[in-house]
């Protein structure tokens, strides 16, 4: 082989994209608590398809920021691009436009959590080749979705073995302005005990407890990077294990589409660590 061709296959090599296999399927979960049906965007890897019939996947289920739907994160990323390298499962539901993913004490009409947390994962599990234990479960989301991933991960930490949080609402005494949080978390002069309980720096001893492998992140330029860096001293207090990171930029696409990489590389790594990978339909 001349220098010229092996110069031309290494160039090729190094240049050409990957090919990415994933399957985009959107699926209507019905909802017991609420008498409704919501739907949600599933991405499976290439592997589930090519792979041994009998594998089964991690699971990353990804939330929604405030007016936001099951489509936000497949629209404004190539999150799909990480269920093939990672060989996982990515889960989007839709969580409402200001539901907080809380089951509200004002309306009983809203009980998101009750819905991702329980009705949305016991269907994955059960219409997807998963990996059902909290090991090869996390969940994230960004902005009202981090608040939501994190607070759902306090409650269920029997169904979630890791959790994240991309520039997260993760106070919201901070964001009674927001419209509609009101509606779910009820007045914060009359509820304001509601308000302070929710808060996840109230409970950030409850992590460690739970032994729940947690990433948190948020921009520099974001509003809401101060209650972050709050919550990340608050575990650092309490020696609570976690990834935090602030990075360049604000409560914007162009952040959350880069940080989520990090994360799902944080996610994979956990469950790499627990076993979660390579078990097939008989374990």
């Amino acid at each position: 082989m001349n220098i010229a061709r092996a110069c031309w296959l290494i160039l090729t090599l190094l240049f050409t994209a990957p090919a990415w296999a994933f399957q985009t399927r959107v699926v209507t979960i019905p909802s017991a608590a609420m008498h409704k049906s919501f739907e949600a965007t599933v991405v499976l890897p290439d592997q589930y398809s090519h792979g041994k019939a009998a594998d089964r996947f991690p699971v990353v289920y990804l939330l929604h920021g405030s007016g936001g739907d099951y489509t936000d994160w497949t629209s404004n990323s190539q999150i799909g691009r990480l269920a093939d390298r990672y060989h996982m499962i990515l889960v989007m539901p839709d969580g409402g436009h200001e539901s907080w993913y809380i089951d509200s004490p004002v309306d009983p009409r809203s009980l998101y959590e009750t819905y991702v947390g329980t009705e949305v994962v016991a269907y994955v599990d059960m219409h997807f080749r998963t990996v059902a234990t909290r090991q090869a479960r996390a969940i994230t989301g960004l902005s009202m979705g981090g608040f939501g991933a994190l607070h759902i991960a306090l409650d269920r930490p029997d169904a979630f073995g890791a959790a994240g949080s991309i520039s997260g609402a993760v106070d919201p005494r901070g964001c009674e302005d927001e419209p509609g949080i009101d509606q779910v978390f009820g007045d914060p002069a009359r509820h304001a005990d509601f308000w302070n309980n929710e808060a996840i720096v109230a409970n950030a001893r409850n992590f460690g407890n739970a032994h729940i492998a947690l990433t948190i992140d948020c921009g520099v330029n974001d509003s809401l990077v101060q209650s972050n860096r709050m919550l990340h001293a608050r575990l650092v207090e309490l020696g609570v294990p976690h990834d935090y990171a602030e990075r360049p930029g604000g409560h914007t696409w162009k952040y959350w589409s880069n940080a989520v990489q990090y994360q799902v590389l944080f996610f994979a790594s956990s469950f790499k660590r627990n076993g979660a990978y390579g078990q097939s339909a008989q374990t």
